[in-house]
This record gives structure tokens, sequence and C-alpha cells, in this order.
């Protein structure tokens, strides 16, 4: 099988780093990459050379079997690839309903990296856990740039500073690692979820855990927030705003597959924050967790600094780039047989990927 990395159009990270490269084509797979493909991961086209095939866009779409991205190819992009051929991305299709129709039409097959199941037996392939880990990693660094204040505690000839205080909404993936990220810098943290089994994950990380009676917990929602009463957001929005208004850094990561953030962080909390306070919503894509959050925007509201930014991971693309190069290869040994794909429906993982599977009429 001929694989194809594209170059993204608007992002840092590259699909396949060389290193992985090197174990795909250990598969028994030819590769090839566009040229300049790496080029804002830190990874120049020398470095593919010992592993793969450097082409120009117009002759890969022409050569590859399979194609591989982060994001969907560009509507132009499409229209160019042969009818017939393979795709890997991250198509997003609960965010967009109308791209499995869009590749169907275009005679061509994908696989949908966010569609694998959130399970242990898949989490080699979990991008999503991948790509959450770098965004809260780099939410708190990004808050700390912008806070106008130490996060630790700093004891000094000039007086004493007391530690920031950090308040994490959802605790998954990426609010674990903002709350361990945050603990390392030497900020206090509180940590709210839904969910009761993060209860012991959060404590275990050293930050204090702010329960909310009578969540409704799905522990079937792969690792995503579910829609809860109006009663109690209700109840959430009044314990966040109590704590809010005593936190230097908030950091706003519930979202809901397929449907829009739910709002912890209304306006008229944030006007009751401290002078100098920031929030970072990691949710700002769908809507956001903060009612003032505009997606890929930093704005100051009376005071408060607001980062709407989904986007975070792709602001460290080299270790962004070898983890998901790395989920890409664990899939692909899935798909692929004695160098050639083989898709095998019976497999879970493969099926929930594959968005543009034959539809089957029922008898």
């Amino acid at each position: 099988m001929k694989l194809g990395v594209l170059k993204e159009s608007d992002d840092h990270r590259v699909a396949l780093v060389p290193a992985t490269a090197k174990k795909i084509k250990a598969l028994g797979v030819e590769i090839f990459v566009e040229k300049g493909a790496g080029k804002m991961a830190s990874i120049v086209d020398a470095d593919y050379t010992e592993f793969a095939s450097l082409l120009p866009r117009e002759e890969l779409l022409k050569t590859a079997d399979m194609l591989i991205s982060i994001h969907t190819p560009t509507e132009e992009t499409l229209k160019q690839i042969p009818q017939g051929r393979h795709l890997i991305a991250l198509f997003q299709p609960f965010a967009d309903d109308s791209i499995v129709e869009r590749l169907r039409k275009a005679g061509l097959e994908a696989f949908s990296m966010d569609m694998i199941p959130r399970t242990t037996l898949a989490q080699s392939m979990d991008v999503l856990s991948s790509m959450a880990s770098i965004a809260g990693y780099k939410a708190v660094l990004t808050a700390a740039n912008h806070l106008p204040r130490y996060f630790p505690m700093m004891i000094t000839a000039a007086g004493s500073v007391r530690p920031a205080k950090v308040l994490v909404l959802g605790a998954g993936v990426a609010g674990l690692q903002a709350i361990a990220t945050a603990r390392r810098l030497g900020a206090m943290v509180e940590a709210f979820d839904v969910r009761k089994a993060a209860k012991e994950e959060v404590e275990s990380l050293g930050a204090k855990f702010v329960e909310i009676e009578g969540a409704r917990d799905d522990a079937d929602a792969g690792g995503y927030a579910v829609e809860q009463s109006e009663d109690f957001l209700r109840r959430q929005r009044e314990e966040v705003q109590n704590r809010a208004m005593k936190a230097d850094v908030i950091i706003t990561t519930a979202q809901v597959r397929g449907r829009k953030a739910p709002i912890l962080v209304p306006a008229t909390t944030v006007e009751q924050m401290k002078q100098g306070a920031v929030i970072v919503d990691l949710a700002a894509s769908t809507g956001g967790n903060c009612e003032l959050s505009q997606n890929a925007k930093t704005i100051v509201h009376k005071g408060v600094t607001i980062i709407g930014d989904s986007a975070l991971a792709s602001g460290m693309p080299q270790d962004a780039s070898l983890l998901y190069s790395n989920n890409l290869f664990n899939f692909l040994q899935l798909l692929l047989k004695d160098g050639e794909l083989s898709i095998d429906l019976e497999n879970e993982i493969v099926r929930s990927a594959y968005i543009t599977a034959p539809q089957t009429s029922e008898a």
C-alpha cells in the first residue's frame, strides 16, 4: 500500500513524524510525504528521506492509496483525490454532520480518528486523549503567562506572596493534566466534575474536589460530559460563582459530544472575579463554557482576561505530532495485513472509525 502524508493547511502539526514513519514502513507500506509537511513542527524534509519519498501535493494525491492528515482536507483537495482512495483524519462528524455524505459523494472512504471508542482496548489509538493532555498542560502555561502574579508561594526578603488559586472545571484528560501542571507550578487547585469517579483522581493530584450532589453520571459517555438537569445546572453555577470570585485562574474543559458546550461561567460570574484574573476556555470551539468566550480570540472583560482556544495542542507541534503519529500507527496495525489494507468490520475499533462504511439495507 502507498501511504501519503498531507501538509496541514492551517495547523503547525503534521500527521506523521519520521520516527513513526520508520515503524509504518516496517509494516510493508510505501510512504510518500508532501514537501514541507513537517516544517512548522520543526521537521525538515531531509528527516523523512530515509523512510519516505517527498512529493508535491498534486503528485502525492495521484500516487497514494491512502492519505493521512490531522484535519479534514480542504474541499479543493478532496476534489483532486481519485475515487476509491482511503483517508484517515479527524473528520469530527459530530461537529460537521455533512462530512460523511460529502466524502461518499466524492467516492472516498474515510476513517475518523476522533470516532475511535475511548476504551482501554483502544487507549493506544486515542488521539482525543493525546491532544487533550497537551491542551491541559498548555492551558496552564497560557494562563500563567497572562496572570499578573506568581503561581507558587514566594517568600522573599521583600515580603511573602501567596500562591495563586486555580479552579479547573471538568476533570477529564485535559482537566487532570491542567490540575497536575498547576500543582507543579505551586498553585492551590480546586476542581469540579459531574463524574463522581473523578474525585479520587483529582485528590490524588493534590487538588480539592468540589462536589455538587445530584449530577447525572453516565459511565458510557466515553469520557465526555453528559447533559444535566436544569436544577443541577443552576446549583452548579451558584457553586462555581462562589469559587470563581476567589480564583485567580479558571480553566474550563467541559464538552458534551455533538452538542453545544454547557455554560459554566456566565457573564455575571466573570464580572465578580478579581481584576487580573484569567479564564482559559478549552471548549470555545463548541460555544464555550464561559458565556463571554470567543473562539480563537483573547478578550478582556472588566479586567478579566478570557482566552478562547480549543486548539492549544497545535501550539506544541513537535510532541503533538509525535503522539498523533503513534496513535495513527497503532490504528494502522488494525487496518493492514501484509502491507495491504484489510478492513475487519468485526473489530469494534475499526467499525467505529469507518465513517463511510458501505450502508447495508435490512431485509
